[in-house]
């Protein structure tokens, strides 16, 4: 299933609008591939590494919120590693018991990277992420563009694994 037919067509020299245009988008590429599956396939795990759809859409909403209101901001938030089993780090994706409501989940995507946005907007991409939250004083936090940086990674990998899962799944090739 390619991603989309149109790439975001940002040309901006600044850094901030170009990554806000590209995490916006592999959201949208995430939700697109999500879209039509049945709740059997959902939860489908046609790949070796063991998880399903709708594991990955859980793991990638706790993902951006790890790093960037957890992280960044270090914002208290409920159960951060809410996608791990056992909320830890190492624990495989799981989905919360009793919390398997598709539409939900693509909802709190979208509410996440309208978060985002607002904080890739607000501040300066050299700043480093505050200690208290998901880093300690003891180390230096990254800055606010590393961590853009990597949440965009984050989410074309893991938009790249939902193409192969999904074309096991279904045989969906494309948008």
């Amino acid at each position: 299933m390619p991603l989309s037919d149109v790439e975001p067509r940002v040309d901006s020299p600044d850094p901030a609008e170009q990554l806000v245009a590209y995490l916006d988008y592999y959201r949208g590429a995430i939700e697109r591939k999500i879209r039509g599956l049945g709740p059997d396939q959902l939860g489908a795990r046609p790949l070796a590494s063991g998880w399903s759809p709708l594991e990955l859409l859980v793991h990638l909403v706790h993902m951006e919120r790890r790093w960037f209101v957890w992280g960044f901001l270090a914002e208290d938030v409920p159960d951060p590693w809410g996608d791990h089993a056992g909320g830890r780090p190492d624990g495989a994706w799981e989905v919360p018991p009793g919390d398997t409501e598709v539409e939900s989940w693509l909802r709190r995507l979208h509410e996440g990277g309208v978060r985002t946005r607002h904080v890739l907007f607000s501040r300066g991409l050299a700043e480093r992420g505050a200690t208290g939250g998901r880093f300690t004083p003891d180390e230096t936090p990254p800055t606010l563009l590393w961590i853009g940086f990597h949440v965009l990674q984050e989410y074309a990998r893991h938009a790249g694994h939902l193409d192969a899962a999904r074309e096991q799944i279904d045989g969906a090739t494309g948008e």
